[in-house]
């Protein structure tokens, strides 16, 4: 199936939101909940598989439902699509701080792999599926790096990532990255996971116990704030249970504001 042809915007820095123009009878596919607003005459409907297999029968959606629950996400696709007259705008955000990645599928190959949670939205006739890494130590110590997701198809696809954007071209080279860190590559590119060196540095280090490795000939793209990471941050100065917490850049910490009053 032939994606459809849709035009799109992407607005902000840091907090980026997309905006895609669809033409009468155009739709774009996106994870739930990732819609922010939209032009009136454009409809939507959630749906249990991308669409890109109008006749694949009841057997493979419950094989897309299975899927989808592997993956953690929503256990449904929404379909947004163009039912009025001229152009009409549909705008999509992720829920935290970073930056949208615009892929035009046609012009990487057709494919692309991608962490569980980067999709943000696509054209219509895009094919979303999941991936496991082929090595059993991927399997075994990969983390957030073990299923990932492969959009295929000819037209435009959406990623989300947190803090900066780093996009990195292999040429026969070794990166090791820490898991999270890892937003998308294409297939060429060799993916393992390996210790992160001695028995000392992954005690003590502070960069977990292994490092995805990846080599080979391709695109690597890699964010600077992963939301696990993100989300560690926020839960350790959160406040204790009976309101005690850890105050940023004082040592009294809750006994500090306590003398101020708070």
């Amino acid at each position: 199936m032939r994606s459809h042809e849709i035009d799109y915007t992407i607005y902000g820095d840091d907090m980026q939101i997309v905006t895609v123009a669809l033409d009468p009878n155009e739709t774009v596919i996106a994870e739930a909940g990732a819609m922010n607003w939209m032009d009136e005459g454009i409809g939507f409907e959630a749906r249990t598989g991308d669409g890109s297999r109008p006749d694949q029968g009841i057997f493979g959606k419950i094989l897309d439902v299975g899927k989808r629950v592997i993956t953690g996400e929503s256990l449904f696709i929404t379909h947004f699509t163009n039912r009025g007259h001229g152009k009409k705008e549909v705008a999509f955000a992720a829920p935290y701080p970073g930056k949208i990645i615009p892929l035009d599928l046609s012009e990487i190959g057709g494919s692309i792999i991608c962490q569980k949670d980067a999709f943000l939205c696509a054209a219509m006739g895009t094919t979303i599926d999941i991936t496991f890494s082929k090595r059993f130590g991927a399997g075994l110590f990969g983390g957030e790096g073990f299923i990932l997701q492969r959009l295929s198809g000819d037209g435009m696809a959406f990623l989300h990532a947190g803090g900066t954007i780093v996009k990195k071209v292999l040429h026969g080279e070794t990166l090791k990255v820490d898991t999270g860190c890892i937003v998308a590559f294409d297939p060429g590119i060799d993916y393992d996971i390996q210790r992160a060196g001695n028995l000392r540095s992954m005690v003590f280090g502070g960069e977990g116990l292994f490092l995805a490795t990846l080599r080979g000939h391709g695109t690597v793209y890699l964010q600077s704030l992963p939301f696990s990471r993100l989300a560690d941050r926020i839960i350790q100065h959160a406040p204790r249970a009976g309101g005690s917490s850890k105050g940023e850049g004082s040592v009294l910490g809750g006994l500090g504001r306590l003398l101020d009053g708070d």
